[in-house]
């Protein structure tokens, strides 16, 4: 039994929110040292020449990343970092500060090892987030950064927010990911009509004089034929890659009592259809796009079924939730066994393996 095992059903006692910012306000304090982050890191870092993936002009030393929602104003990367991560995307960033959705607003489904969040882009905005990666510094991993528009805004303000987003943190990012499938904000248009979806690429394509990496983040709940029409304007406009999938509105199968509260579903239920949406887009283009793959990560199993279908890299924020600090490790050392199980030298090997 681990010491998270012990402390988790104390922690879960706590509102879901709350728990959340004590478990930030604790990994705050524990990257504010260096024998504190070298403690961590000793203890929970796992390293092997496998894992390595090249991917957008960068090195990722293994390929288990921390999701969009869980650091959104760039606050414990370091910890990230030090408890065995390859990379971490933060946000999703807006160009001011906005308090999202009322209280409570972060749910955890226990007998589905799932969590419902209905946050709705609350964060400090990119002045905070900017002032504070300058004083903390990047961390030694691969750095994303996830952008997004303010709840208020229209169809046209939306496409200034993510340039002014862009223009402020893009310089610090290895990856810019544009947000255009949260559930959990106003409707005010369809954010991811492919007119939306050009103007945004457009004005981004034009900012980016750094040629930093863009990506889009896409849901899991649209038809097939709808995903494969955007994974084909990304295409168009020569886009690095998409993150595979956000949250979802389905709640199907689902047991808990909390199945009932509105917002996006994480964790384990969404395990299938992420990976489905995965395997579409890689077949889709032949395993030329990368594909970072999230949902229902929280095992060796699961995310090597994500690498299979076609993910070079793949996130969790729900996994680590449930599973605690030795989460990356336990994953990435599961991985090793998995490569080795089945002939691959890399992680890299194994991508797009199972679509064969």
């Amino acid at each position: 039994m681990t010491l998270y095992s012990r402390v988790r059903p104390l922690a879960f006692t706590l509102p879901a929110e709350t728990a959340h910012d004590l478990g930030k306000r604790t990994l705050r304090a524990a990257q504010s040292t260096w024998p504190t982050r070298t403690a961590l890191s000793s203890a929970y870092q796992y390293e092997h020449p496998a894992l390595e993936v090249d991917l957008f002009g960068t090195t990722f030393s293994n390929p288990v990343g921390v999701a969009a929602g869980f650091d959104k104003n760039a606050e414990v990367t370091h910890a990230l970092e030090a408890l065995g991560f390859g990379f971490v995307e933060i946000g999703t960033v807006t160009p001011y500060s906005q308090e999202g959705n009322d209280r409570p607003r972060l749910f955890r489904l226990r007998e589905d090892e799932a969590m419902v969040n209905r946050m709705g882009f609350n964060g400090q905005g990119m002045d905070r987030v900017r002032d504070r990666l300058e004083a903390d510094g990047t961390p030694g991993f691969p750095l994303g950064v996830n952008i997004g528009k303010m709840n208020s805004s229209s169809e046209d303000e939306a496409i200034e927010d993510y340039r002014r987003v862009f223009d402020r943190l893009s310089p610090f990012a290895d990856y810019v990911v544009v947000n255009v499938s949260c559930p959990n904000t106003p409707d005010e248009f369809d954010e991811a009509s492919p007119e939306h979806l050009r103007a945004i690429f457009e004005t981004l394509e034009a900012e980016n004089d750094g040629d930093v990496p863009m990506l889009v983040k896409i849901g899991p709940d649209e038809p097939e034929e709808s995903v494969l029409e955007l994974v084909d304007i990304v295409r168009q406009f020569d886009l690095d890659g998409i993150v595979a999938t956000n949250t979802s509105t389905s709640r199907e199968g689902l047991e808990s009592p909390e199945r009932s509260e509105w917002g996006g579903l994480s964790g384990a239920p969404i395990e299938n259809r992420s990976t489905a949406v995965i395997r579409s887009i890689a077949k889709h283009t032949d395993g030329d796009l990368p594909i970072i793959g999230v949902g229902g990560v929280d095992s060796p199993t699961s995310a090597y079924a994500k690498i299979r279908a076609g993910a070079s890299l793949v996130q969790l924020y729900t996994g680590f939730v449930y599973e605690g600090p030795s989460t990356a490790k336990r994953i990435n050392r599961g991985l090793v066994q998995l490569l080795e199980r089945d002939g691959f030298d890399t992680v890299e090997d194994a991508v797009g393996a199972g679509l064969e």
